[in-house]
């Protein structure tokens, strides 16, 4: 198996951020900012262009062979899944929505009176079939709102994090499917950590130092997965999207 772990593009709440160094006044389920379409429109036509290319690993690295996608993945975020919708088109896949690959904490704002977080529903069926038709949903998605639960802690979305690992390799683990995930980007650290077996508290390794794995918006990063090796082959990559959309 080959897998490909795509951030979705910049959303309101990266802009949010990127202009204010603040979450107040963050969405709960962010749509993509202008900029973040020009992003995904970007990234899905260079993956439709790679795909052409004929593999040549000794050409170039392994960013320039040819990226053939073969199944298609997206959380039930809304910045993933229009993220994912640009891909699909492109490449004329199936967008199959995964609800286990959200981002850490799932649908969630900040009660301004306790300063604690406090989970929402989000959406339901009859939300993404109407704003989303072309999605692929799964038959336990109900209209009571996928989410529906508390907060996630950082610790259960590393353990969600080994389910879903269990999971691909239970679906594409003896393949050679080319599998693409439109992720998050604190998802991705806490999927590389299960993994790659990076024991941790969360948000620290080896006493004090800090890990985190980059991933701007709209980047790949590609892990190659033949038993019993895992080779994180790259990490971020984001050079074909041009510098004034970079984020």
């Amino acid at each position: 198996m080959r897998l490909y772990l795509i951030r979705h593009c910049e959303s309101e709440n990266n802009a949010l951020w990127a202009r204010t160094g603040s979450g107040d006044g963050r969405f709960a389920d962010p749509l993509l900012t202008p900029k973040g379409v020009e992003q995904a429109n970007v990234l899905a036509a260079y993956l439709a262009e790679a795909r052409e290319r004929s593999p040549a690993p000794f050409e170039g690295g392994p960013m320039r062979e040819g990226l053939i996608i073969t199944h298609l993945y997206t959380s039930l975020m809304r910045r993933a899944i229009q993220t994912g919708s640009a891909i699909s088109d492109a490449l004329d896949l199936p967008l199959v929505a995964w609800p286990e690959i959200h981002e850490r904490g799932g649908i969630y704002l900040t009660n301004p009176q306790t300063g604690m977080e406090e989970g929402l529903p989000g959406p339901g069926r009859s939300f993404f079939a109407e704003s989303y038709p072309q999605l692929v949903t799964p038959d336990s998605l109900g209209d009571e709102g996928w989410w529906n639960r508390p907060y996630e802690q950082r610790e259960d979305a590393l353990e969600r994090a080994s389910t879903v690992l269990q999971t691909l390799m239970e679906r594409h683990g003896e393949s050679e499917d080319h599998v693409a995930l439109v992720t998050h980007g604190g998802f991705t650290q806490s999927l590389l950590q299960a993994m790659f077996n990076i024991s941790t508290n969360g948000s620290t390794f080896s006493g004090d130092r800090f890990v985190w794995f980059k991933s701007n918006n709209g980047s790949i990063t590609r892990i190659d997965v033949s038993e019993p090796v895992l080779r994180l082959t790259y990490l971020n990559y984001i050079d074909f999207m041009p510098g004034e959309l970079l984020t």
